[in-house]
């Protein structure tokens, strides 16, 4: 098993190449004029739109005793892999490497997407931050200085990129040491800063919180502005992210580290860097920067173009957009981990019932077989990843539209949004040829 990587590529996808990227490239542009003729006004609006839920379920998702269980189920999770970390063996029947790799980097999305912010609720560092607050007589929402508005979700953005970097770059991925020290350097900067910040800094800084609370803007549970918790469609919640600084960055290393997933293994990256005389790893650093930077500046650039309305400044276009981005990262990491979550994940299920690796059988899950019945199937896959890609991309469309409606005026409405259409465009292309030909 290869935990470190996605599996699967244009030998498992048996699709045309050119007509995918015709159909994606056509797909954005019919519903770019569909929305233009038919959505001249703005009909998203988080803070007031969404279904109540029933008062009983309401009270039970908001009360203390299912927080509770949640941050002990963290807890003793994080307890019972951190224990196949340290006192498993160093080969690939660990299953620290697949709840890393798979069941937490991985898994987070359709988490997120069915349960809303799930990680937030089972956070094992806002757990502890929390229990240390309470030993103390603290609050954990307080800190000694209070966090600096423009700080945003950079902190998180930087987190993100040093996990993929790991992920994907290090050469000692799947080694425990190197996710020992990763995971311990994580720990003590996030409990540390919200010691000095409260627990505001876990909500911008953990890297893991802040991508499922962003995936969860898709799910249809959220919260209008009196706070009251509702069920609404995905891109109404979506509409409810809030523009932070820092959350274009964020987004760009989450769509540029899926793609570099992919590109680092093309034919052509092969022969630029076997032409090098330079070593692999800051050759691939610079790789992997730079395909996020240019995720992130081509998103930025065509959103500073717009012109916006009296009284919103121009600098502040990328992130009141970049809530756009949030599906096209789902589509992303639909189409490239599918097969790997499912497949490897199921390896990663039996593996946990043995940590130490020495024939236990601890959750009754040893003795399960892995069914490889989407890998079997390519056409479904393939059929299924392509219309990841496109469809994370059309959402993303109509999102961007809707905030067009708002935020532009009425006779840049339509000139405006072409640099962002031109864009998400070069992302379709770009995705689904990765995807089919890597």
């Amino acid at each position: 098993m290869v935990f470190e990587h996605g599996i699967g590529g244009s030998q498992d996808l048996p699709i045309s190449i050119p007509l995918a990227l015709a159909g994606g490239a056509a797909a954005l542009a019919v519903s770019f004029v569909v929305l233009v003729l038919a959505w001249r006004h703005p009909r998203f609006d988080a803070a007031t739109q969404g279904h109540p839920l029933p008062a009983p379920l309401a009270r039970a998702v908001d009360s203390g005793a299912l927080r509770t269980v949640m941050r002990v189920v963290g807890l003793l999770f994080t307890a019972y892999v951190a224990w196949a970390a340290v006192a498993g063996p160093d080969n690939g029947a660990n299953p620290t490497f697949g709840v890393v790799y798979v069941i937490l980097w991985v898994g987070i999305v359709p988490a997120s997407l069915l349960l809303g912010p799930f990680y937030k609720a089972v956070n094992p560092v806002r757990s502890v931050h929390w229990l240390m607050s309470r030993v103390s007589g603290g609050d954990p929402s307080e800190g000694v200085f209070r966090l600096p508005e423009r700080v945003g979700l950079w902190p998180a953005a930087l987190g993100l990129l040093a996990f993929v970097w790991m992920e994907l770059v290090s050469p000692d991925a799947t080694f425990l040491w190197t996710i020992r020290f990763w995971f311990a350097a994580y720990f003590a900067i996030v409990l540390v800063g919200a010691a000095v910040f409260g627990d505001r800094w876990i909500a911008t800084a953990d890297p893991f919180e802040v991508f499922s609370t962003l995936v969860s803007r898709l799910s249809p549970w959220g919260r209008r502005g009196d706070g009251t918790l509702v069920v609404r469609s995905p891109l109404r919640n979506l509409d409810g992210t809030p523009p932070q600084a820092g959350l274009t960055a964020t987004v760009g290393v989450l769509v540029g580290s899926t793609a570099w997933d992919s590109f680092q293994d093309s034919l052509a990256w092969q022969r630029f860097s076997a032409g090098l005389d330079v070593d692999g790893v800051p050759l691939d650093t610079v790789g992997l920067v730079t395909l996020c930077l240019l995720v992130g500046g081509l998103f930025a650039l065509a959103t500073t173009l717009m012109t916006p309305v009296p009284g919103v400044e121009r600098r502040a276009m990328p992130n009141l957009f970049a809530h756009s981005m949030i599906p096209i990262v789902v589509g992303y990491m639909t189409a490239h981990y599918l097969s790997y979550f499912v497949e490897v994940g199921q390896q990663t299920l039996i593996f946990l019932s043995d940590p130490l690796v020495d024939g236990s059988d601890h959750l009754g899950t040893a003795d399960l077989q892995v069914s490889y019945w989407l890998s079997l199937h390519p056409t479904f896959l393939a059929n299924v990843k392509v219309l990841s890609i496109v469809g994370g991309h059309v959402l993303g469309v109509v999102a961007a539209h809707d905030r067009a409606m708002r935020l532009l005026p009425r006779r840049h409405q339509l000139t405006g949004q072409l640099p962002l259409l031109a864009v998400m465009v070069t992302y379709t292309i770009g995705g689904l040829y990765l995807l089919l030909t890597v």
